[in-house]
């Protein structure tokens, strides 16, 4: 694997500059995309509770034409009845949609069809562990709720119809066992159109039969597939492929892209070699090597990761990354509950982090910063969704993306690359998993496993927890000896510390070097023996850590002969301030954690009591001044 990817990097790494250029708007474009168009519309529809069988195949006979926002068809539904006493099978379908008729073993069985579930009435109980099988011929005009489900619009004044099913749409266009319980073992989707129309869909392309002036599509997978990333895509699409050489095998890569824009975007989708390629290499091979993978254009403006064929509006290098890779984590193994989607969100947006990382270095860093910051820009918000009727909550860039990325990232930094990547792989790998359905608490035991350690704090800290820290540090330096006290404070209640390892860079204008700090209590003290003299304290220069507002103070003494002391710390009303040497006309300054004046006066004697009754809970820096200089003492104010 490794020889390959080295060369066809050495041979695309002008295109992918030329093609990658950072976007730090790439991050909130993908979220809102696939938050859907109307978040505050979403309707729950049909999410049956029957979990009294499992589907093992679709077979699913459609005509459409994109002249006319309409769908008829056949679908068969082979299952398994996993609970006794099995007489009824329910499927989720919008009541707008018109059932002909079901059939059972060649003969037409009852239905009734409200509350966007249709029922089926079998004529008999069936045996447990038999497979079966039931068809629903329907027809009607599908929901349009503005959550994308069947959307028919407009390109070059051609029609095109798609499918966007996540994640209760599916049974706005065809009845199914919706949710995330369950998947199909495989697939056929037949589509009848015109002739002059082509469709794109799951797997590989088996066959197209000519049927007077229709055509008939073939697509077939052989692959299990949640019912939300099934997916069909109707127009006058032109065609081109890219190989991607892994092993002594190739994997076909298949653009279906509107005849206008072809030439443009046939430049741009090149990257999509070295991307699969990477990915790869840090997660195994595509998880659908024996099929293919594919684009569709569609009229949105972001991606959606239909398994082997991602819908894409636009072809930039953040987001053929990001939907490419969902087909490890989201399709291969897909989050068991929406409450987990940043499974699927947070890694897609991470190993979007590491396309650039290995591809586009020069980028990474402000991969990282610009996550972080989106993150921090709220003091609260947790990556469990807390609220999985509401779109915008479950596709929240801020923190399904962003905070579910960088909490990935932060991991890494804890346990090591070894550690992280093992875990990732063997959750893949998993047989529980792989080509199924995980929730959180399978990853963390996965991460423990590989670390060797529990990691409950971390999780309760960054996946429940809400916030993050804040770091404000004072340090001194007499000749080789380094000494510096770290404070912390938290921009939400629901995490009182958080204990991480804090990387922290002493440095000159010649020299510097990075320490790894176990930061365990705020207003820890700790000293360090520095080969040269440093003028400057990075926090966090890599950004490993979501944090902000982090302050550092160099304190520069005064006199050998002056100590000045701070206590309470933390505080409460007040603190005290020593001096040794009864120095006289001291002027103090206090500062809150953005850098800003709160208060300011002057100091005489040993012992100076100074109020801090009108400060607000946090840190904040006092500054002592005198002709020859100042040094800064932290303290926290605790209200409690």
């Amino acid at each position: 694997m490794k020889y390959p990817i080295v060369v066809l990097f050495l041979c695309l790494s002008g295109f992918i500059r030329a093609q990658g250029i950072f976007n730090p708007d790439d991050l909130q474009i993908i979220a809102r995309a696939e938050q859907a168009r109307n978040a505050d519309n979403l309707l729950m529809r049909g999410q049956s509770s029957s979990l009294n069988f499992d589907v093992t195949y679709y077979r699913c006979q459609w005509n459409i034409d994109p002249a006319e926002r309409y769908i008829s068809g056949k679908i068969t539904t082979f299952f398994t009845p996993v609970e006794p006493a099995f007489t009824t099978m329910e499927l989720a379908m919008f009541d707008g949609l018109t059932v002909d008729s079901v059939v059972y073993h060649h003969l037409t069985v009852p239905f009734n069809h409200a509350s966007d579930v249709l029922k089926i009435h079998l004529p008999a109980e069936l045996p447990l562990n038999i497979a079966d099988s039931v068809s629903v011929y329907y027809k009607g005009i599908p929901a349009d709720n503005g959550s994308g489900s069947f959307v028919r619009e407009m390109h070059n004044d051609i029609p095109v119809i798609w499918t966007l099913s996540q994640p209760y749409g599916s049974g706005d266009w065809w009845p199914c066992k919706d949710g995330l319980t369950d998947k199909a073992d495989s697939v056929d989707i037949f589509v009848k159109t015109p002739a002059s129309y082509t469709v794109a869909s799951n797997g590989i392309l088996a066959s197209v039969i000519p049927e007077g002036t229709s055509r008939i599509f073939h697509w077939k997978h052989r692959y299990p597939i949640a019912t939300y990333l099934i997916c069909v895509a109707v127009t006058n699409y032109a065609e081109y492929w890219h190989r991607v050489p892994y092993g002594p095998d190739t994997l076909d890569v298949v653009n279906y892209i509107y005849p206008e824009d072809s030439l443009s975007v046939s430049a741009q989708t090149g990257v999509i070699v070295p991307l699969i390629q990477l990915f790869d290499t840090l997660f195994g091979i595509y998880p659908f090597q024996h099929e293919q993978y594919g684009h569709a254009q569609f009229g949105w403006g972001g991606g959606m990761e239909h398994q082997t064929m991602t819908f894409v509006a636009s072809f930039g290098f953040e987001l053929l990354a990001h939907e490419l890779a969902h087909h490890w984590f989201g399709n291969k193994v897909t989050c068991g509950s929406w409450t987990d989607i940043w499974l699927n969100e947070g890694y897609a947006t991470y190993l979007s982090g590491l396309a650039y990382e290995h591809l586009l270095p020069e980028w990474w860093q402000q991969f990282k910063k610009v996550r972080i910051n989106s993150i921090t820009s709220k003091p609260g918000g947790s990556v469990w969704c807390d609220d999985t009727t509401s779109i915008s909550r479950i596709f929240d860039g801020r923190l399904s993306y962003a905070k579910g990325g960088m909490i990935l990232h932060q991991l890494r930094w804890i346990i090591g690359d070894s550690a992280f990547f093992a875990a990732s792989n063997n959750f893949l790998n998993d047989i529980q998993y792989a080509y199924g359905f995980a929730r959180t608490s399978d990853l963390k035991a996965h991460f423990e496993a590989s670390y060797g350690q529990d990691l409950t704090w971390y999780f309760d800290d960054w996946f429940t927890g809400e916030g993050y820290p804040s770091y404000h540090i004072g340090w001194s330096q007499a000749g080789s000896e380094l000494h510096f006290t770290i404070n912390q404070t938290q921009s939400h209640e629901s995490v009182p510390f958080f204990e991480l390892p804090v990387p922290l860079m002493f440095k000159n204008q010649t020299r510097d070097t990075l320490i790894r700090v176990n930061n365990t209590y705020s207003g820890q003290e700790i000293a360090i023996t520095l080969p040269f003299t440093a003028d400057t304290l990075i926090v966090d220069p890599e950004y490993w850590l979501i944090s902000r507002d982090n302050i550092t103070n160099s304190v520069r003494e005064i006199d050998l002969h002056d100590e000045i002391g701070l206590y309470p710390n933390p505080a409460g009303d007040f603190i005290i301030v020593t001096i040794k040497g009864n120095r006289k006309h001291l002027f103090y300054a206090i500062y809150s954690p953005d850098g800003k004046k709160v208060q300011q006066g002057s100091l005489s004697g040993e012992q100076h009591q100074i109020s801090t009754v009108s400060l607000p809970k946090g840190m904040y820096s006092l500054e002592i001044q005198t002709r020859k200089g100042s040094q800064v003492r932290n303290f926290l104010k605790d209200n409690d």
